[in-house]
């Protein structure tokens, strides 16, 4: 009985690495090579520009080409043995993203969701203006407002008469000059820092306090 379940956990063992296998090869993952096949010094710069798109899954934001790690390491190698054998950048950056998923990519492709990432800097640095130039209009508002409040305000004040100034109509003046001279105690009516009022309201002034 021992036998035939130790057997039977070895197939199926067995039957579990025959069928993750195709997984890593990578004509079954992304299609036959599309690329030249690099060799020598070609073959290394290229290499190192692919790891450079490839994020470290164990390391704090670095690549793959920049990692110290066993497993970038491990990469490295897969990225030069599948440019060896002419794949090309976007399909090894797809092998790549079958294991790890999207995360493995530096720069992830536009679709989907990843739009946001491509297009939150842009729209924060627009709200960011935008709300500058609210702030520093505020000021500029309400000092305009102000000014424009003081000059109304002063045309509103120019428009009134003075203390000294007499009515337009003559047979009132000599009113109002008895009046301020009651009530101010100015001789004649008139304010002593004022101009002095016209003959013809003080000879009236003067012919009515007789009568």
């Amino acid at each position: 009985m021992r036998t035939i379940a130790g057997a039977v956990l070895l197939a199926a063992l067995a039957g579990g690495v025959s069928a993750q296998a195709p997984a890593d090869d990578p004509a079954q993952v992304v299609g036959a090579p599309r690329g030249p096949r690099l060799q020598g010094a070609a073959l290394e710069s290229h290499a190192k520009e692919v790891a450079g798109l490839l994020r470290c899954p164990v390391c704090q934001g670095l690549s793959v080409a920049d990692s110290p790690s066993t497993m970038a390491s491990n990469m490295r190698a897969q990225v030069k043995d599948l440019l060896a054998a002419g794949y090309d950048d976007e399909q090894i950056l797809a092998y790549f993203e079958r294991s790890y998923g999207e995360f493995v990519r530096l720069k992830p492709p536009l679709r989907g969701v990843n739009w946001l990432v491509w297009l939150a800097p842009v729209a924060g640095l627009l709200l960011g203006a935008a709300v500058i130039a609210w702030v520093l209009r505020g000021p500029r508002h309400a000092a305009a407002e102000r000014a424009a409040g003081q000059e109304e305000s002063g045309s509103e004040r120019a428009d009134l008469p003075g203390p000294d100034a007499l009515p337009p109509d003559r047979s009132l003046a000599p009113y109002v000059l008895r009046v301020r001279e009651r009530a101010y105690g100015w001789p004649g009516g008139v304010s002593p820092e004022g101009p002095p009022a016209s003959p013809a309201a003080v000879a009236d002034h003067a012919a009515r306090d007789r009568a």
